[in-house]
């Protein structure tokens, strides 16, 4: 029986968690996740689907705030003697004093070929950059960011029309069971970890709500890459001055897809066509086929049409 101590927070975290909880040469000591947080109107307190994922399987629970400044969770830890960590997407950096507990190490699953796209985005970023493949990577953490050794990966082929969700449940379709067998061979002493090749390297950072800023004198592919990557957070999104001497007002895109018809405006010029909501682009035009006005409800373009016929002609930035 191998003793681990799961650390993780997000929904993308929970079928590793589930995979190893199924396996019976595998005991699940302890999970490790971030304090529940506020949502809603009334700020009420949600735990993190980690959580509910082990109070479920009755596994204890540890939220500390944090793990460099909290001693008594080094003692919690150290007192499992837990034979390994493993970190799926738990959210925080873990300091050397934790990462050396477990006998055996700390295992991490990052989403990309390693090197490549290290940091916390890398299925965006390989979205938005267009790609043809990716991947799940096994790796031993240490105290840089995605710079450990490599144990195990696996390649992921990205289909045309990928999308941020779809890319996830490719990774959950191979990545849970990739973790497992890693782990099984890593502790057989069957695997020998092979150094990064720091001249391959590239990094991800963390997206703020301003990547998701269309920026219309770009191409139309890049474009449409960037809104199948960035949604649902930040989102793809625009301003539109309705009102002259106004502050402007961010309209949201849920669907847009590249056209053949061309307008040949300038970039960011809108344009009706009957339902048809079309905006131009630096070599092309793209039709936004639902959308959200800031503080309204979202719509079909056709029915947005309807409520906002003075948008044609504007120019969106």
């Amino acid at each position: 029986m191998t003793k681990i101590v799961f650390f993780g927070t997000p929904d993308f975290s929970v079928p590793f968690l589930k995979e190893l909880i199924l396996d019976s040469e595998i005991e699940v000591a302890c999970v490790v996740t971030q304090p529940d947080k506020p949502s809603g109107r009334g700020a009420q307190l949600n735990p993190p689907p980690v959580k509910m994922i082990a109070e479920e399987k009755k596994i204890p629970v540890l939220q500390p705030s944090s793990l460099k400044t909290n001693p008594e969770i080094e003692k919690e830890l150290r007192a499992l003697n837990a034979d390994l960590f493993i970190v799926v997407a738990y959210g925080k950096i873990i300091p050397k004093n934790i990462l050396e507990i477990p006998s055996k190490g700390c295992l991490n699953v990052h989403p990309s070929l390693l090197p490549q796209y290290r940091g916390p985005s890398p299925l965006q970023w390989a979205i938005a950059q267009g790609v043809p493949q990716t991947g799940v990577t096994i790796m031993l953490l240490d105290e840089g960011t995605d710079t450990g050794p490599l144990l195990a990966s696996e390649v992921i082929t990205l289909d045309a029309e990928e999308t941020y969700a779809s890319l996830v449940q490719k990774v959950h379709a191979i990545g849970p069971r990739l973790l497992l067998s890693t782990l099984k061979r890593f502790i057989k002493n069957e695997i020998i970890p092979l150094i990064q090749d720091e001249s391959k390297a590239t990094m991800t950072r963390l997206l703020d709500k301003e990547d998701g800023h269309v920026i219309w004198e770009s191409r139309m592919e890049d474009i449409e890459r960037k809104h199948r990557a960035y949604n649902p957070w930040p989102g793809t999104w625009s301003l539109w001055e309705r009102i002259q001497g106004q502050p402007p007002v961010r309209i949201k895109f849920l669907k847009l897809q590249a056209t053949d018809y061309r307008a040949d405006l300038s970039p960011g010029t809108v344009s009706l066509k009957k339902d048809r909501l079309l905006v131009d682009c630096l070599d092309g035009t793209i039709e936004i086929q639902e959308l959200q006005l800031e503080g309204k409800p979202q719509m079909e373009s056709g029915a947005f049409i309807q409520g906002y016929k003075e948008i044609e002609g504007a120019v969106l930035k």
